[in-house]
């Protein structure tokens, strides 16, 4: 590990060398991917040059305390020892987790779809309330919000609703949200005050840039039609909206949400890209069965993540066995707990394998 560190630093100083020529400066595409480079191995350079402050200040406590006679001088080295070998382990497990391999898609921007599941109405309502829920999240972490389509229904909820969220690491923090969440709560049109179960389905897909899907025009038919539902004049009496077939897999996407047929057409595809890159992920993750059921973020979208019920206030992540007692504030968008407990299991998992491995 130290090798690779060591490695690690030499790389980082390279960079910041590079980056004060003006050759580079002035190569705008080179100076950016520079610079992401360096911003992803800052983290681990700063560990890593705090561990080794840390070691040398076990190494002189230790050195000064066999020639230390003085007892007060003493109790203050072994309080500075103990207190460098306690930092000294939380940076190597530090410098461990963040030698992990990454995702090649957390820092890529999300398009998240749910689709009401079992539940009728009130599965769309469910469907709705969590579409809310993200978008507060979103907005509380200074990200956009983009709707790309949706399917709504008289009384406030949504058979289907798919948007983009745009922030640094989107991927990375969303990931964890697909699967099946369950709602248990008394609907308002039950009389009898008996609760009911009702589901939807949660896909996080990274965007996928036109580099990472190639899209034959001849496997594609595009249909152009006037919107549907509510909207403007010019929304609903003109030929705006946009429906792609994909041949090849059979897959259909459908945009109307801009007043612009270009519009439309752009978020219909970007949304079809997305598509088609997270089947070609969920195949990589399916040859690689035993190290895709040991990540929490790359489970199975048919899995029962999570349940939230209303009459007890608690909402239960199955995955990690973590229950909160909050219900209102996580659906007022207050889920980094859930999510940072999710990548604190991700990463637990991870480096149990790479143990097992080693």
């Amino acid at each position: 590990m130290f090798d690779r560190l060591e490695d690690l630093v030499r790389r980082y100083e390279e960079i910041t060398n590079e980056l004060t020529e003006p050759s580079v400066v002035n190569d705008q595409n080179r100076f950016r991917k520079l610079m992401k480079e360096q911003a992803d191995l800052q983290p681990l350079v700063d560990a890593y040059i705090e561990y080794k402050k840390c070691q040398e200040t076990v190494e002189d406590s230790l050195a000064m305390l066999e020639s230390e006679s003085d007892e007060e001088m003493r109790d203050m080295l072994k309080e500075e020892l103990s207190e460098a070998k306690k930092r000294t382990a939380e940076l190597e497990q530090q410098m461990k987790i963040l030698l992990l391999p990454k995702d090649p898609n957390d820092d890529k921007n999300v398009i998240v779809e749910i689709r009401a599941g079992a539940g009728g109405d009130e599965a769309a309502l469910f469907a709705a309330e969590i579409y809310r829920m993200y978008a507060h999240y979103a907005e509380a972490r200074r990200w956009k919000v983009e709707m790309m389509e949706s399917d709504e229904i008289g009384i406030g909820g949504m058979k289907s609703v798919t948007f983009m969220v745009t922030g640094q690491g989107a991927y990375s923090v969303m990931k964890y949200e697909s699967g099946v969440h369950r709602v248990q709560r008394v609907p308002e049109t039950e009389s009898g005050g008996r609760i009911h179960t009702s589901t939807i389905t949660v896909a996080v897909m990274p965007e996928a840039e036109e580099v990472d899907v190639q899209i034959d025009d001849k496997d594609i038919r595009i249909d152009v039609m006037r919107a549907s539902g509510n909207g403007g004049q010019c929304v609903n009496t003109t030929d705006s909206a946009v429906r792609l077939t994909h041949y090849p897999t059979g897959i259909v996407v459908y945009s109307q949400t801009e007043k612009s047929q270009l519009q439309n057409k752009a978020k219909a595809f970007a949304l079809l890209r997305a598509k088609l890159y997270d089947i070609e992920c969920q195949k990589a993750h399916d040859a690689e069965a035993e190290a895709r059921r040991s990540q929490i973020g790359t489970g199975d979208r048919s899995e029962k993540i999570r349940t939230y019920n209303f009459p007890q206030g608690r909402v239960t992540d199955h995955r990690i066995n973590l229950t909160l007692y909050k219900l209102d504030k996580i659906m007022n968008g207050d889920i980094q707990e859930i999510i940072d407990a999710c990548i604190a299991a991700d990463q637990a998992a991870k480096l149990s394998s790479l143990n097992e491995e080693s």
